[in-house]
């Protein structure tokens, strides 16, 4: 019964996360950092054997997206990628463990490319690399993916070869 209710607060959260970052570019900390905590709650009340994992998959994420913000910024000399972002890539390393880190920022980055490229032709603007493009609901799409392959058989099954 615990399992069903974080599953719950996971799937209100990361959609409730994801709606605000396409509508505003924003990922809060309000909703953020109890992401991060209900996911080492989780692990902790109901899978202590992979709180190790949680833990390393927190800090590994949240360490690598900040890195990939910092080199971004002092190579560019401007942002391309904020805060929420790599709080939120931390929080489903929590959620996740670190064994899907690599995963998941694949699954979100192909997602993103994929979005950007057919921007321009489907809304009628034309391609332009200046145009910011949200990465949290990407994350959001590969945490979701990869809660389906990983507790739901049948996208399991469809999705793994793939994979």
């Amino acid at each position: 019964m615990l399992t069903y209710f974080f599953a719950f607060i996971y799937l209100c959260l990361i959609l409730r996360l994801s709606w605000i970052d396409w509508r505003t570019g924003l990922l809060p900390n309000s909703l953020t950092c109890p992401f991060l905590w209900c996911g080492m709650l989780f692990q902790l009340l109901c899978a202590p054997e992979f709180l190790n994992s949680a833990v390393w998959g927190a800090i590994g994420g949240y360490l690598f997206l900040y890195l990939v913000y910092w080199c971004y910024r002092a190579l560019c000399k401007h942002e391309g990628l904020g805060y929420g972002d790599v709080k939120l890539f931390a929080a489903l390393g929590a959620w996740h463990g670190w064994q899907a880190l690599t995963g998941l920022l694949l699954i979100a980055s192909a997602g993103g490319l994929v979005a950007s490229l057919l921007y321009g032709p489907l809304t009628r603007r034309g391609f332009t690399i200046k145009n910011p493009l949200p990465f949290g609901p990407f994350l959001a799409a590969a945490g979701l993916i990869s809660v389906g392959v990983s507790y739901y058989p049948p996208i399991r099954t469809l999705l793994m070869p793939l994979l």
